[in-house]
């Protein structure tokens, strides 16, 4: 009966006659796991397995062990569906296309930093949804050992949560009140590597061989197999990216750090565990599922272990095993790696959405450059993807701002992309003269001087260094820096993902410097406590919080009437004008012209196919050939009748 992977997809009768086989040879004991959810659980298999089956059979075909493990793993999505709640059993029933409304709002938070704890964060609902907030992205929040966890990305159990958060069972609650006020809660999933604090690490250091051949354990001839072509992800931290484990008396595979695991994905055991572990989280609440890490989560002998073939197959059957037993669950593709590789995890049956982090880099890059040269010509070669998916459009995250863009596209353009990363860094670090920023270095390497940045968006856009100085021109440019970056992310297409606290405008905290515990993180910098005293200004008109929200509001305000900012399709134009980013979008008869200025001084546009034209963003209206934008300003363009 065993068919490999290629036998199965090169024969289409014969991949439904082997599904058919396998439905009839586990039905029985599906039923009984499924219960009375056996009608919901066969109809999705006889839907699914198709797809399954030749994933499955591509990871693991040429074990005599896989059958026996896709048994297990069909008995685990049965006992999944018995779990989930019925609030999510009933929006499984419903397309996923949310993502696509022109009123698809996001945020990111550190649920200690927003609220305090999982019952504070339930009673900040009324602001998240005041803000128009429906979708929100609750930063790493698993049980992780102290002081090595990686800012959470270091789990040693994904069943428990940070104690001072509160419990399991009350993050479930808090994500069933979400979902009840129309807010889709997104957790991440850490899934290429584990603590060393682990119980499945902890058995393998114990000598237990089922648990060792969950991680990769080699001696120094089987390390060497790998190591010449491996990239190291932090270098400035230590060198390599294997440990030596003694307990264990050999070398474990640690991409990230020397306390977390890289998990051994060509074991099916392992990858049966993390579906169990992925569905655990589904039936919480989770909405999407970020996928941390993905590009390295499969390893071959004599590559770079990056973005290969197989750890796309990894993660379309752990879509497909999520169609079986969540379907409701998206997930979200954290890949920080060249663009070209980014969009390749995008599609309806890998990952429904993904960040952007080129877009990101690239407005940044703009607004110091005051050119949109490299925006406009990547964006065109980059920022088409499935229609069915959507970009997560970010201004900064809770971590760093990398420089994140193609060398041969800055070539082209006479970029020297080495030097220009250097002017970046310096720029955005206000080591370069006349710059707005207050950066601050993160990983920053002594000899080469190259690093990231880290701050919060006023800061980065010119308001510190404004209100510091009493300066009140330099305060509007800033102001104007923040609202022009914010129209970006809710027009140009996908879901505009806010860092709580931008959208007051709140600046760095410096204070980590005094804590033993952050003072060598300098992200600290720009991970912020909100306060109630600060939520509070976000309605007061008078303070600059205030100024910064209401102008944010207004935004949203008017892209939420405009159809074709939501699902429409995106046009990245030629300006004409090499300070000038401008696109298009269209749904049907709808269409909206943006065009954005990002110098400090007045820029004419003349590429206009029609001959009057209506701001949506103020109601002016304008007459071609030629629109004067004034310094960062920003038009939402329609044809005016």
């Amino acid at each position: 009966m065993k068919k490999t992977s290629r036998e199965l997809l090169q024969n289409t009768t014969q991949l439904d006659i082997e599904c058919e086989i396998l439905l009839k040879r586990f039905s029985l004991s599906l039923k009984a796991t499924a219960k009375g959810r056996w009608p919901i659980l066969e109809e999705r298999l006889q839907q699914t397995l198709p797809q399954l089956l030749p994933l499955y059979l591509n990871l693991y075909g040429e074990r005599y062990d896989c059958y026996y493990h896709l048994e297990q793993l069909l008995k685990l999505l049965a006992r999944a569906l018995v779990q989930r709640p019925d609030y999510l059993l009933a929006e499984d029933e419903a397309p996923q296309q949310w993502h696509k409304s022109q009123t698809a709002l996001g945020s990111a938070c550190y649920v200690d930093l927003f609220a305090g704890d999982f019952n504070g964060l339930a009673q900040r609902i009324p602001y998240l949804k005041q803000t128009g907030i429906n979708y929100l992205h609750l930063m790493p929040l698993f049980k992780a050992p102290e002081p090595n966890s990686d800012g959470g990305y270091a789990v040693s159990d994904y069943r428990k949560t940070m104690p001072h958060l509160g419990s399991m069972a009350q993050l479930s609650e808090l994500m069933q009140k979400l979902h009840a006020e129309g807010i889709r809660p997104v957790l991440d999933f850490v899934f290429n590597h584990t603590s060393d604090e682990h119980r499945w690490a902890v058995k393998a250091k114990a000598g237990e061989q089922q648990f060792q051949d969950y991680y990769f354990f080699f001696d120094e001839q089987e390390r060497d197999q790998y190591a010449p072509w491996l990239r190291e992800i932090f270098p400035e931290i230590r060198r390599g990216s294997f440990t030596f484990e003694p307990a264990v008396g050999r070398w474990v595979w640690t991409t990230f750090n020397s306390f977390q695991w890289d998990l051994n994905y060509a074991n099916p055991e392992v990858f049966n565990a993390m579906a169990e572990e992925m569905l655990f989280l589904a039936n919480q609440g989770a909405a999407v599922l970020r996928l941390d890490a993905l590009a390295f989560v499969w390893k071959e002998a004599g590559s770079n272990c990056e973005n290969l073939s197989k750890a796309h197959t990894l993660i379309q059957a752990f879509n497909a095993v999520a169609s079986i037993a969540a379907p409701a669950l998206q997930f979200k593709s954290e890949a920080i790696v060249h663009p070209d590789e980014v969009v390749k995890y995008i599609s309806p049956a890998e990952c429904q959405l993904s960040y952007n982090p080129l877009l990101m880099a690239l407005l940044w890059n703009s607004l110091a450059t005051r050119k949109t040269r490299l925006l406009t010509e990547s964006l065109q070669r980059r920022f088409a993807i499935d229609p069915y998916c959507s970009w997560v459009n970010y201004i900064r995250c809770h971590d760093d701002i990398g420089w994140t863009f193609d060398d041969n596209v800055a070539w082209q353009l006479g970029i020297n992309p080495d030097h220009h990363r250097q002017f970046l860094n310096q720029f955005y670090t206000g080591q370069f003269a006349g710059s707005f920023a207050s950066g601050v270095p993160f990983q920053q390497n002594p000899v080469t001087g190259d690093c990231r940045v880290a701050g919060m968006l006023a800061s980065l856009t010119g308001v510190e260094q404004a209100v510091a100085a009493n300066d009140q021109p330099k305060l509007a440019h800033a102001l104007a820096r923040i609202y022009l970056l914010n129209s970006v992310i809710l027009s140009i297409g996908g879901l505009p993902l806010l860092y709580m606290g931008d959208e007051l405008g709140l600046l760095n905290d410096y204070r980590y410097t005094q804590d033993e515990a952050k003072k060598d993180d300098s992200r600290w910098v720009n991970r912020v406590k909100v306060s109630e005293q600060q939520l509070a200004q976000a309605t007061d008109a008078s303070s600059l919080s205030g100024k910064i929200y209401a102008q944010l509001q207004q935004l949203i305000a008017v892209r939420s009437r405009l159809v074709a900012l939501g699902s429409g399709s995106t046009e990245i134009l030629q300006s004409g004008n090499q300070h000038l980013f401008a696109y298009r979008r269209q749904l049907d008869q709808q269409s909206v012209l943006c065009v954005v200025n990002f110098s400090e001084a007045p820029q004419p546009f003349t590429s206009l196919p029609a001959s009057s034209w209506q701001d949506e963003l103020t109601a002016t209206r304008y007459q071609a050939p030629t629109i004067t934008l004034q310094p960062y300003q920003v038009l939402w363009l329609t044809p005016a009748s």
